[in-house]
C-alpha cells in the first residue's frame, strides 16, 4: 500500500468516525424534539442490533428494525425502558443513554487508527524522501562523461 492509500483511508476511517457520532447526536435530537417513552422488551441481541419491541400509547407494537440505539449491557428477556421519537417509532433509545456514549468507542478506533498510520506514514515518508535524495546521484553516476 503506497502513502496515498494509507493516508486515504485513514482520512476516510475518521470523517466516519465523525459522521457516525453527528448521526447519534441527530438522532437523540429528534427522540427530544417528539418524546415519547415505552417499557420495551428485548428480544434478540444480535452482533450488529438489539431487537426490541414495545406499544405505543395508541395500542400500536413497533419493532424497530435497525434496533434500539445504544444497546450497550441488554441482554434477551430484560425488560427496559425506552425513549423514542413519536413521529418515528422506528427511532428508539434506550432512556437515559445519549450520544455521548458513541465517543468512547469511536474515538478509540480512530485513535488505534491514528497511532498505526501516523507512525507508518511517516516511515513511509521518510523512504520516499530517500528516495528521492538518491536518484538524482544515481542519476549522474551513470551518465556518460564526455
Amino acid at each position: 500500500m503506497g502513502f496515498g492509500a494509507i493516508l486515504a483511508v485513514a482520512v476516510v476511517i475518521t470523517l466516519l468516525g465523525v459522521t457516525l457520532v453527528f448521526a447519534a447526536l441527530r438522532n437523540d435530537q429528534a427522540i427530544s424534539a417528539h418524546l415519547g417513552t415505552a417499557n420495551a422488551q428485548v428480544d434478540q441481541v444480535l452482533f450488529d442490533r438489539t431487537i426490541i419491541r414495545f406499544e405505543t400509547p395508541d395500542g400500536v407494537a413497533h419493532s424497530p428494525e435497525n434496533g434500539v440505539l445504544y444497546p450497550g449491557g441488554l441482554s434477551a428477556g430484560q425488560l427496559i425502558r425506552i425513549e423514542y421519537d413519536t413521529t418515528d417509532p422506528e427511532l428508539a433509545k434506550v432512556a437515559g443513554r445519549t450520544w455521548l456514549l458513541t465517543l468512547l468507542p469511536v474515538g478509540s478506533t480512530v485513535l488505534i487508527m491514528w497511532l498505526i498510520a501516523g507512525p507508518l506514514l511517516w516511515w513511509l515518508r521518510s523512504k520516499l524522501r530517500a528516495e528521492r535524495r538518491a536518484s538524482p546521484v544515481a542519476a549522474e553516476a551513470e551518465a556518460p562523461t564526455p
